[in-house]
């Protein structure tokens, strides 16, 4: 990975990924964030004891 790259250009980049995925209804988009909420484990911040 170049790291030496501007905001412009990974911005660019961005966008040509992004305009070659299809695109899905809101219905799909909802569906996909409830199966993450489900499917995805959060990290658990540790309790301190005092």
């Amino acid at each position: 990975m170049n790291y030496k790259l501007s905001f412009q250009e990974r911005a660019a980049i961005a966008m040509m990924h992004l305009s070659k995925q299809l695109p899905i209804t809101l219905e799909q988009a909802k569906e996909q964030a409830q199966w993450l909420r489900k499917n995805t484990k959060t990290k658990q911040k540790k309790q301190r004891s005092s």
